[in-house]
């Protein structure tokens, strides 16, 4: 497998505003949070380096593996707290385009105006690096932890 497009032979500053919203995120979103979300916006939209990516970090952040290859069947599973299931369902539903009052309003029991929008950011972000590395046909499997910041 080969990539068709190396980050490196992008244009210099490319990916310099994704990395300075990535590391946005990184201080304000609990790590496991983010990674969750990342890791489950990643399934859906079939991205296999940012699954890859974002499994070894969530693991490095402490996070359980089950809680990550069960994250197709969230809602059947014991293990998510109610404010996470209520995160999952809000990045699902606005990474379709779908937002019912509801689930918004679920989010907002559980988080503030500023952590919401948070999320919405860190939802739309992960969408921006899926669809890049499947453009790109990035290759998944080498990824260290730490390696984009």
């Amino acid at each position: 497998m080969e990539a068709r497009i190396s980050f490196e032979d992008v244009n210099k500053g490319f990916m310099d505003g994704l990395f300075k919203t990535g590391a946005y995120l990184r201080q304000g979103l609990d790590p496991k949070l983010h990674e969750l979300i990342n890791t489950r916006m990643s399934q859906i939209n079939g991205c296999a380096y940012c699954l890859d990516m974002h499994y070894k970090d969530a693991v490095h952040h402490g996070e359980n593996p089950q809680r990550l290859y069960s994250l197709p069947a969230w809602r059947e599973c014991p293990y998510y707290s109610e404010a996470e299931r209520a995160a999952l369902a809000f990045a699902e539903a606005l990474n379709a385009n779908q937002m019912e009052e509801e689930i918004y309003n679920e989010l907002a029991q559980h988080f503030s105006k500023s952590q919401i929008a948070d999320i919405a950011l860190s939802v739309a972000m992960i969408g921006t690096w899926n669809k890049l590395n499947i453009a790109f046909h990035t290759v998944p499997g080498g990824y260290t932890v730490g390696r984009h910041g």
